[in-house]
């Protein structure tokens, strides 16, 4: 529903990413705890290279049925529903009924072939037996990971940010309670029990709003009937998605299959390592959490200006955070592995091997986020697109030819290098792809505004190494002097390379728009910046949509739900 006089509920998108960034935060932070706990009660040994195996499984399954395959085919489905002025119930009736079953139908596969699964994953692999025991166990994350995405992305759709960005705090809180209770009795295998009681939490904390979504939608006659569900829903527009999402998870795949062959610790290693170089990936993302229900619906319109200008605005945005986030990690990777996880069974030689790893996963950050912003571009279409899964699958190619050339000589180095360089080509061909496939972006001003803040996060990283190096203090100290000296080079040099590349992103208003002075405000399409790029303009006339027709006002009568509480 919208707001009085109009107005959409919620308010501007940096307040979005903002309720959503303390609740993500939250979750990252029991996340990180979570590793920590675990570092320190079972180090980096055989047994936790068993459970990463295991955890291979809800690795893989969050990507399909939360965060990306299921947002990016959901959100757009819902949003022209309530474009539309159609109600939710039909959609849930008939979808998720049959989405349950089919998934309780993958977890008894697994269940019963987890001998065979370890093989495959993990041919090399010293405990088996621990493995198979956990990948039974975590196999239950298949259905309630596809019940939870189903719930955020339809809470999404309806700007409802709060319950699905806690949906990870309350996994954490799970997992924590069952190594808390157990590990002492069943050691590593009480992480497995835990995945499989936190995935239910994440279905509870988002079950009160998604009834409240059911309860306001429409079931008179003006609801849709059953029959009239999005055709997008159909084999031939999830195949596209649900390839991409495993073409982009089978690099930890490589990674595994290759590191199970290497000494025994090194898959733990990687693990430790590339949860930290996610985190700042992860919060960049909440960009295109928060803004892809307006992207989809100016996709919906026909709009490709509007969807152009979304496209660059968030992708600088994104950019600053990631980068400036890079500089700091390259600088000060021992240290922060030091105070995470040298603790207990964690020793000094693995806090050596998790650092250097550490430095090279961080170069290839920003091609993590530009894959994840691309193809949410490329799946906001009412037609699905294979390119994606295309160009993921030949940056999957480069990092396994890398890996499988210098592993034996280079060991977990070389994987995480492989790992970098095939997602930052994968990125380049993606957004290069935008121009032809989706809108007009302006792709000279965006390498110009990428380039200028790879600047500035070489300067903040050779002031962070330099501080790194002067510093005599503890370690805690050295982290939160050498953090501010790294955000502050990289704020300046940023500001001064390309003044106003943030400013528009943050100002921008929520989807839903009113009619005001005899014409249509719909979200971020007044802002400073769009207005004084006219001259790329190559969408729709001013009041029409995509064919030409007459526009309406974005959200003027879409039920977009009620403000976050």
């Amino acid at each position: 529903m919208t707001g009085r006089g109009g107005r959409p509920p919620g308010g501007s998108v940096g307040r979005a990413a903002m309720v959503s960034g303390v609740l993500i935060a939250a979750g990252t932070g029991l996340g990180f705890l979570r590793d920590l706990v675990m570092a320190d009660l079972f180090g980096a040994s055989g047994s936790t290279d068993a459970f990463l195996v295991a955890w291979t499984i809800p690795e893989t399954v969050s990507p399909l049925l939360i965060e990306d395959a299921m947002a990016l085919l959901m959100v757009p489905v819902v949003t022209r529903l309530l474009a539309r002025g159609d109600g939710l119930r039909p959609l849930v009736g008939t979808a998720l009924p049959r989405m349950v079953l089919g998934l309780s139908v993958i977890t008894g596969a697994l269940a019963v072939a987890a001998p065979t699964v370890v093989d495959v994953l993990a041919p090399g692999l010293s405990e088996q037996g621990p493995a198979v025991q956990c990948v039974r166990l975590t196999a239950v994350t298949v259905v309630t990971f596809g019940v939870a995405g189903f719930m955020s992305a339809t809470l999404r759709a309806h700007h409802r940010f709060g319950p699905p960005a806690a949906i990870y705090l309350a996994y954490n809180v799970g997992i924590l309670a069952l190594i808390a209770g157990l590990s002492g009795a069943v050691g590593v295998t009480s992480a497995a029990v835990g995945v499989a009681c936190g995935s239910f939490l994440m279905v509870a904390v988002q079950l009160p709003a998604f009834l409240r979504c059911l309860r306001d939608a429409p079931a008179g006659p003006d609801a849709a009937p059953s029959g009239s569900v999005d055709v997008r829903l159909g084999l031939a527009a999830i195949a596209p998605i649900v390839v991409y999402t495993v073409t982009r998870q089978s690099q930890v795949f490589v990674e595994r299959f290759i590191g199970a062959g290497l000494a025994a610790g090194s898959i733990s290693h990687l693990n430790y390592a590339q949860k930290v170089a996610q985190v700042p990936m992860v919060l960049s993302l909440l960009i295109v959490t928060v803004t892809f229900p307006r992207l989809a619906r100016a996709s919906a319109d026909g709009d490709t200006a509007q969807v152009a200008r979304r496209i660059r605005q968030d992708l600088a945005v994104a950019s600053a955070m990631v980068l400036a986030a890079t500089a700091f990690l390259v600088a000060f990777a021992p240290v922060v592995i030091g105070v995470l996880f040298e603790h207990g069974e964690f020793t000094s030689a693995d806090t050596a091997s998790t650092a250097a790893i550490l430095r090279v996963y961080a170069l290839g950050l920003w091609g993590q986020m530009a894959v994840g912003l691309a193809a949410r571009a490329f799946f906001a279409q009412k037609k699905p697109t294979w390119r994606p899964a295309a160009v993921l699958a030949a940056g999957l190619a480069v990092t396994a030819a890398i890996g499988g050339a210098f592993a034996a000589s280079a060991g977990t180095l070389a994987l995480a290098a492989a790992n970098a360089a095939g997602i930052t080509l994968a990125a380049v061909l993606m957004l290069a792809g935008l121009r032809r496939g989706v809108a007009p972006v302006p792709l000279r001003r965006i390498a110009a505004d990428v380039a200028r803040l790879v600047l500035a996060a070489a300067g903040a990283c050779a002031a962070g190494t330099l501080a790194a190096g002067a510093l005599d203090a503890p370690p805690v100290v050295r982290l939160a002097a050498g953090g501010l000296a790294v955000a502050a080079v990289f704020a300046v040099l940023a500001v001064l390379a390309g003044p106003g590349l943030v400013a528009p992103w943050i100002a921008s208003r929520p989807l839903g728009g009113r009619h005001r002075r005899g014409r249509t405000e719909s979200g971020d399409t007044s802002e400073q910046a769009d207005r004084t790029e006219s001259p790329d303009r190559t969408g729709p006339a001013p009041g029409t949509d995509g064919r030409g027709r007459p526009a309406r006002a974005a959200g003027a009568d879409v039920p977009l739900g009620r403000p976050l509480r």
